[in-house]
């Protein structure tokens, strides 16, 4: 394990168990220790199944391939099936390798993760490169195509965020996709009024599932939490306006992933219609950062 420091942010890192920054605190002005990501006593980071906590890359693809399958209208490719419980695979397979230290100091690392070899063409280099200053946490990712051909890729990162009954959401977002049959399987996409459900920051907690596949996001995301003071702002760059915002009934978190694409784009027609992977050619990189920033209410 790896931590960063810098003033009143720490973060705890575990470059063998799929790069995931496991925790990540800020001490508030008035002393309280504040927890900026899920990280439940108990609950450890694992490659058995996609971690529920902390926050993690997808590459290189984000969220579903639906029956383990890349369909980009040019490729039909066949992937391992790594979801618990088999049939699809999930998050791409950064989340499941063992992540190489290129530097550490600290505030800052950078890890990596090389897929050589597999049962499918993909084969990448990509980088977290991972900065801890005074005021956030800041997180770039780059993956480039080592294949011998082109192939379609996609890029996310996955923060588990706390959350309560008072909790808001504030983001805007032009368009959602549409879901239908099981696992968020797209039909189709629509345009959103006024900027969508957040837009005014309406309180999250519905007592229901919450799944959304956000199209034409601005890059702005706040979480405000009256009951313990905090607000924690999160923004992305311009490649990863895809969020996905997701949380089960009466879940303890919410899930807001800036990412490359929709989900199921790997697989689904409708889904890539609206929002597709990006296809690089040998030696093309595909890039994206996203940055959390704590604030006391």
């Amino acid at each position: 394990m790896l931590e960063l420091k810098a003033g009143p942010l720490s973060a705890r890192i575990h470059p063998e168990i799929g790069g995931i920054i496991a925790g990540l605190e800020w001490r508030g002005p008035d002393g309280r220790l504040h927890p900026l990501l899920r990280a439940p006593p108990g609950l450890a980071p694992s490659t058995a199944a996609p971690n529920k906590m902390g926050s993690w890359a997808m590459v290189p693809f984000a969220n579903c391939a639906f029956d383990s399958l890349i369909d980009d209208g040019e490729q039909r490719i066949a992937l391992p099936d790594n979801r618990l419980g088999g049939g699809h695979c999930i998050h791409g397979f950064g989340w499941q390798s063992d992540w190489a230290l290129l530097d550490h100091t600290a505030g800052h690392t950078i890890l990596e993760h090389r897929r050589e070899a597999g049962p499918d063409p993909y084969r990448y280099r990509v980088t977290q490169d991972i900065v801890l200053d005074e005021a956030g946490l800041t997180v770039k990712l780059a993956v480039t195509n080592e294949a011998d051909q082109a192939l379609p890729y996609g890029l996310g990162h996955h923060p588990w965020f706390p959350a309560a009954p008072d909790t808001r959401l504030r983001m805007k977002a032009r368009g959602a996709l549409l879901f239908g049959g099981e696992g968020y399987r797209a039909t189709g996409s629509r345009g959103l009024d006024a900027g969508g459900p957040y837009a005014e920051g309406a309180v999250f907690a519905t007592g229901g599932e919450v799944a959304w596949s956000f199209l034409g996001w601005d890059g702005t995301a706040r979480i405000e939490t009256p009951s313990t003071g905090l607000a924690i702002t999160l923004t992305a760059s311009e490649s990863l306006r895809c969020p996905v915002v997701w949380a089960p009934p009466e879940a303890d978190f919410l899930c807001v992933e800036p990412q490359s694409h929709a989900i199921g784009s790997p697989s689904e027609r409708a889904a890539r219609e609206a929002a597709p992977l990006t296809r690089l050619s040998p030696g093309e990189t595909l890039e994206g950062w996203l940055r959390i920033v704590p604030e006391a209410l």
